[in-house]
């Protein structure tokens, strides 16, 4: 018996559930940029630019911080090839938080910042005895991103910015069941991410008070596990020679490259609108390799085809100004999935989708609130056998996929 199903759960590795962009990247930031179809590179709205675009950063008048925390709440459904039995995920709720705090004086044009934020992490739990659970049952994942960031006006209408990305923390838990003659033994990855640098740089230019641009481009980094736990089971006496205990695994995953530009238009003082268009350079992930320290059933290591293509995500929103405390804002998106046909993964259930979302800001002098929810539709996703056997990819399971997701949002910030 090959194990090259391991891999399939690998992909996974400190990524996430699909949720607000193509694969298993997320860009749930900043509660305003959310509550607006997350756009933000050709703005300058608060602190979270550190995040879409450093560069509009010297921009911000206010100096402050803001907390946020998004929740998310994923329906999954599958069907199995041949089969009319649905099955849908456990229930689990993620929530990624953020952290924005900006500096610098109050007519300078110079400003500092940190963001800490977690673009990468995830729960799934699928149902019990579900038909790929030799494919996958459980994802647990974790990370937290640390970005000291500056920024620089170089004319009133031209700025530029900087920051230095740190995966400070990242750790993954992935299980599968494993099929033996007469019974199903359990495997389960455990491992922390090396701490590894990258950055984020963006211009900014406000040609007038109508118009701004702006282009943003984060840099790859790769996700390495170098010393991760594997645990075995429900493994009969018989068959354990093949799965010894002690067991280490290693894996590199790339948190890959977005370039990004955007365009804001302010047709009246309260009204604000924003473009972004981004490029995800997932080309770079092509396959996915496990290397082990003892022979698993066998074999030294396992590799798994991936062949991610280059994905293109448009944003569209806005916000209007009511009364001088309260903003309401609306917004859209589309993303292009990286994930070619016959080449889907029960960890990434992905497709192309459609997002639509509401939010509202309310300021009580120094001290503001921030609200959004978004829901996410993914195309229904269906794959055949066939397909994974003409593309060489049976290490995965054929059917079809349906995935909603609802992701209310809420943030606190305070100017100084």
């Amino acid at each position: 018996m090959k194990f090259k199903s391991l891999l399939l759960t690998g992909s996974a590795l400190l990524s996430a559930t699909a949720v607000s962009a193509g694969g298993y990247q997320v860009t749930l930031a900043g509660i305003k940029n959310n509550g607006m179809g997350g756009v933000g590179v050709g703005l300058s709205l608060d602190q979270a630019a550190m995040f879409y675009n450093p560069g509009a950063l010297a921009m911000v008048r206010d100096r402050g911080v803001q907390l946020g925390a998004n929740f998310t709440f994923a329906r999954n459904s599958f069907v199995a090839e041949g089969s009319n039995q649905q099955r849908e995920l456990r229930n689990s709720v993620v929530t990624p938080v953020s952290l924005f705090a900006g500096f610098g004086p109050q007519e300078g044009k110079f400003r500092a910042g940190i963001a800490v934020y977690t673009p990468f992490g995830s729960k799934l739990q699928y149902a019990d005895g579900w038909e790929g659970r030799t494919s996958l049952t459980d994802i647990d994942l974790k990370s937290i991103f640390v970005q000291p960031t500056v920024s620089y006006a170089i004319t009133d209408q031209l700025s530029v910015g900087a920051g230095l990305v740190v995966l400070a923390y990242g750790a993954v838990n992935l299980q599968r069941d494993i099929p033996l003659p007469d019974s199903f033994g359990h495997i389960e990855l455990d491992g922390k991410a090396e701490t590894k640098l990258g950055f984020n740089a963006g211009i900014f230019f406000k040609p007038s008070e109508k118009l701004s641009l702006g282009i943003n481009y984060r840099s790859k980094i790769d996700a390495q596990v170098k010393d991760g736990d594997v645990t075995f089971t429900n493994i009969p006496t018989t068959f354990q020679p093949r799965f010894q205990a002690g067991t280490k695994f290693a894996a590199t995953l790339p948190l890959i490259a977005t370039t990004s530009i955007g365009i804001g238009v302010m047709p009246t003082e309260n009204l604000t609108i924003g473009f972004d268009a981004s490029l995800a350079n997932w080309s770079a992930y092509r396959t996915l390799r496990f290397d082990f320290t003892q022979p698993v059933n066998g074999a030294d290591f396992s590799e798994s085809r991936r062949e991610y293509e280059d994905a293109l995500t448009f944003r569209l929103g806005a916000q209007y100004k009511l009364t001088s405390g309260l903003v309401v804002r609306v917004g859209g998106s589309y993303d292009e999935s990286p994930v070619k046909d016959g080449f889907v993964t029960p960890e990434t259930p992905d497709n192309d989708r459609l997002g639509g979302t509401i939010g509202a800001s309310y300021n009580f002098g120094k001290l503001g609130i921030d609200l959004s929810a978004q829901y996410i539709g993914i195309k229904k996703r269906t794959q055949t056998q066939q397909d994974l056997l003409n593309n060489g990819t049976t290490d995965r399971i054929a059917g079809t996929y349906k995935t909603n997701i609802v992701i209310p949002g809420i943030g606190l910030n305070y100017t100084f």
